[in-house]
């Protein structure tokens, strides 16, 4: 007997998640704007767990009051994504960048960077804003933008992005119910990253229940509380879990070849970590310390001299695509049928199904239509920029691949970070083509689309994905969580730009009251832009050919894996070696490799199992301590301790 699925998308769940959708999006402004945290950068994201954390307490005792005032466990779970959406979409690494490009070239421009005479002139005006009253109020602040002339300014490249966001989220959306039954039925992924709000939600577990979680809570609670006594009152110890440089004892050589080196024991981080694979644990700090002992190679033997040697995000490149390359090679016969069953839909020849789409949101060919439709528009919408028809394929053909492995990454191995910094569409292709053959148009696109390529860290792709896992592990309405997530795509979308706005006009993006990134996102984007047209690049075959490299050595590695059980690397490792998360969070990752194989190797899967609850205790612990600090903070103004970075 089946059961049917359960609606999460009510009437109260959407009212309550429109209602926290402002507030979400204002916590997170000023967080990561006003000031320097950045909850959307770590995975899962602190802020949607602390909100749900208090929205199951708050339904516990409305429940008890009446079960019709109460939240479901499908209503809770349906605003969790819809909050991870918007904090996907107001993040670091997208919208709080795009609307500070917009207007920046105009502001800046002068005789001496010329940038009137590269580019200015090409930047399409319904995509920016050129205004000079605007604009001088918009960075100078002591304004507000509800006036009919500034709303007017920003109304129609407003509309015109968030359409195109709206497109992005669609096409993504539609890619994951393609792969969806593949990956989450068929190949049965753990997606750790969403285990903690599951055990949260889910009443069968009993885990607010669970000693073992209250004690893992305790810990981190007591790391939160004494760090946050020492940054009122200095004399009180300091227990040193955010990252410190240590590369001041790396100072000769050959160690000095290293780089910067940090070390750093986030309780999050650590108990997040606990659920990722051991082999992609120990691949992580193993390979880490390999690109670290490789710069520093060399430097031996003279290739300091070398550019970008050793091409660590060519190498990255290659060994995402040969992880993309395999999991969809694994996956061929069901992707065949896919392929089959949408030929005979548009064939008329056989009515027969031969895959079954009824757990879908869509079905198949609604989803494919989906994605053709919306590649159309994006193409048509990238085309009036000005960029090359025969690039515009490329980019966001390059674009979704990596956004695939993102998700990929995300279900199978849960690692907290992916940023892909400079390994995104645009590097790869001036990387392989050089720049004068780009063209300008081609660069321009390039740089107003920096919003969502510039790092990957809070990519929404995997977030789709695990709305949709959500949904068949919670027997949710797969259909009602897909409109909840477009609605809070649009919604979202609206209301970031608003308070963004909003904000700029009250203090002035100039005004020194933002971090530096309210003027350094536009800065470096269209001084890259400006290098670009300033002094064209040739195609870098030495980058090419490391990216041969990146995809052979995980094909060999591949393939290792394959034939010998205990072989203990993984290519990922390898892929994330020089990346930011690594750079962070290496030694998090050891930590949780060492407890872990400990735990595994004394006392079993049993003993694995029951240790779960402590470091997701852990983790619960320090996001909520970490929360309520940082609202603390908003609220006096005055610094306090952050759990992160």
């Amino acid at each position: 007997m089946t059961t049917s699925p359960q609606n999460g998308l009510t009437v109260k769940s959407l009212l309550i998640g429109l209602l926290l959708i402002p507030a979400n999006v204002f916590w997170i402004i000023q967080l990561e704007v006003v000031r320097y945290t950045h909850p959307t950068l770590i995975h899962p994201l602190s802020n949607v767990i602390f909100i749900i954390f208090w929205l199951l307490i708050i339904s516990l005792g409305l429940n008890r009051i009446s079960t019709k005032i109460g939240l479901s466990q499908a209503e809770v779970l349906t605003i969790y994504v819809m909050l991870c959406v918007v904090s996907s979409l107001c993040s670091h690494d997208m919208m709080e960048i795009l609307v500070t490009i917009l207007g920046h070239p105009f502001r800046f421009a002068t005789p001496e960077n010329e940038w009137r005479e590269l580019f200015t002139k090409q930047l399409p005006e319904w995509l920016t804003v050129s205004d000079e009253k605007a604009l001088r109020n918009y960075y100078e602040g002591s304004s507000t933008l509800y006036t009919e002339h500034h709303l007017a300014t920003w109304l129609q490249p407003a509309v015109w992005w968030i359409a195109f966001i709206f497109v992005l989220m669609a096409v993504m959306l539609c890619i994951n119910i393609l792969l969806r039954e593949q990956w989450t039925e068929r190949e049965r992924l753990t997606y750790p990253i969403i285990q903690l709000p599951l055990e949260m939600v889910n009443p069968e577990s009993n885990f607010f229940r669970r000693r073992m979680v209250w004690l893992g809570f305790s810990v981190a609670a007591a790391i939160s509380i004494l760090n946050l006594l020492n940054s009122i009152f200095p004399e009180v110890p300091y227990l040193p879990v955010k990252r410190q440089s240590i590369h001041q004892y790396f100072t000769t050589r050959p160690w000095n070849a290293m780089g910067g080196v940090r070390i750093s024991f986030y309780p999050f981080a650590v108990g997040i970590a606990f659920l990722i694979p051991l082999d992609l644990l120990f691949s992580c700090w193993v390979f880490y310390w390999f690109y670290k002992i490789e710069l520093m190679i060399g430097r031996i033997v003279g290739f300091h001299g070398t550019p970008r040697f050793p091409y660590a995000n060519e190498q990255a490149f290659g060994t995402y695509i040969g992880l993309l390359a395999f999991a969809l090679w694994a996956g061929r016969s069901h992707f065949k049928a896919i392929i089959v069953h949408l030929l005979q839909g548009i064939s008329l020849l056989d009515s027969r199904r031969r895959v079954d789409d009824s757990n879908e949101p869509i079905p198949y060919h609604l989803a494919f239509f989906g994605i053709l439709i919306g590649c159309v528009f994006l193409g048509i919408f990238s085309y009036q920029i000005g960029m090359s028809l025969w690039v515009i394929p490329l980019f966001f053909g390059l674009y979704f691949l990596l956004a695939i492995m993102i998700a990929r990454v995300r279900a199978e191995l849960g690692f907290l970070v992916h940023d892909l910094h400079n390994i995104d569409p645009h590097s790869v292709l001036v990387t392989a083509l050089g720049t004068h053959r780009l063209g300008s148009g081609s660069l321009i696109g390039f740089s107003l689309y920096m919003f969502f390529n510039r790092a990957y860290r809070a990519h929404p792709m995997p977030q789709l994905l695990e709305a949709l896992k959500i949904s068949q592990t919670q027997s949710i309405s797969s259909r009602r969580m897909a409109l909840a997530i477009l609605i809070a795509t649009s919604v979202g979308s609206i209301v970031i730009f608003w308070l963004l706005l909003d904000s700029y006009y009250q203090h002035g993006a100039e005004s020194g009251y933002y971090e530096t990134w309210a003027l350094g996102f536009g800065r470096g984007v269209y001084r890259q832009l400006e290098g670009w047209l300033t002094f064209p690049r040739a195609p870098d075959l030495t980058g090419v050919g490391f990216m041969g490299v990146g995809f052979l050595l995980t094909g060999l590695m591949m393939v290792v894996r394959a034939k010998f059980l205990w072989w203990p690397l993984h290519p990922l490792g390898y892929a994330m070696a020089n990346s930011w998360g690594m750079y962070n969070l290496w030694c998090c990752l050891l930590v949780a490799w060492f407890l872990k194989a400990i735990v595994l190797k004394h006392g079993g899967l049993q003993s694995y199992r029951r240790a779960i609850p402590f470091f997701l205790g852990v983790a619960l612990g320090d996001y909520v301590l970490g929360s309520i600090w940082s609202i603390a903070s908003i609220a006096t103004n005055i610094p306090l301790y952050q759990f992160w970075p």
